[in-house]
């Protein structure tokens, strides 16, 4: 485990001696949030495979960073561990890692970019759950936000194996949220549309091009502070252009007549 970073004291706010965990810290979203969260006096544990940046933005919160691939169960053991190690405790753990996954299911189907799109994307999150629940239960009780997609909500035909495993994030939240509700842990998942990040960046100028609207990272993070300030579990809050962000209202599933 490969652990980098200094404590300094944090502005007071809603979120003041918090600690958290954020997987997919180093950039996008997850440094965006880590920002968001350090500002208001929460103690932000990084974990990324990109320990240049990690690094650097973990000694900029006086925050820790780990280096952590999601898609190995004992490196978010190991994250999880680092942060009781260093701050005590945790009470959020923001599963946020994510690809796109450039799978062609078709004749350049490519075993290895399937697998760890699925490793990341899904298992990331699995084990994340995993790892991060008896620190959340010593605190008695926390939250779990997990990075799914609004591919996780309507078809995506040009990545269909990244709808595929964001879909199955959502339906693990939407289980784990009643589960562990009970324990004071609240499990909820963030569903972006195409946002202003790092792996928009094979899409971005053909979107731009189409005029269909990028969310800017800082509406997602907003979302992300009301996913927090909520107190419901299981929920998928929807983040799109133009439209509040609130949970997705999934319809009954028909009963036996």
């Amino acid at each position: 485990m490969d652990v980098t970073g200094a404590a300094e004291d944090g502005h007071a706010g809603q979120h003041a001696g918090k600690v958290v965990w954020i997987t997919g810290g180093a950039n996008g979203i997850g440094a965006a949030v880590a920002r968001r969260l350090a500002g208001e006096g929460a103690r932000v544990v990084l974990a990324d495979i990109d320990a240049d940046r990690g690094g650097a933005l973990a000694e900029e919160l006086g925050g820790v960073f780990v280096r952590c691939d999601v898609r190995d169960p004992d490196d978010s053991v190991a994250a999880v561990a680092a942060a009781t190690e260093r701050f005590g405790g945790l009470d959020i753990a923001f599963l946020n890692a994510g690809i796109a996954s450039g799978c062609d299911l078709d004749g350049n189907f490519d075993l290895d970019a399937y697998r760890r799109a699925m490793g990341i994307n899904l298992d990331g999150v699995v084990y994340g759950v995993r790892a991060a629940l008896p620190a959340l239960r010593a605190r008695g009780g926390g939250d779990i936000v997990a990075t799914a997609s609004m591919a996780g909500l309507t078809a995506v035909p040009f990545d269909p194996v990244y709808g595929a495993n964001k879909a199955a994030v959502v339906g693990l939240v939407r289980g784990l949220g009643p589960a562990y509700l009970p324990e004071g842990i609240r499990v909820n998942a963030l569903c972006p549309s195409f946002a202003d990040t790092a792996i928009l960046a094979p899409l971005k100028a053909h979107l731009q091009e189409t005029g269909f609207p990028i969310l800017e990272v800082g509406d997602v993070v907003e979302a992300f502070m009301a996913i927090l300030g909520s107190d419901g579990a299981g929920e998928a809050w929807y983040v799109v252009p133009g439209r509040p962000f609130e949970p997705f209202r999934f319809r009954g599933i028909p009963g036996p007549r």
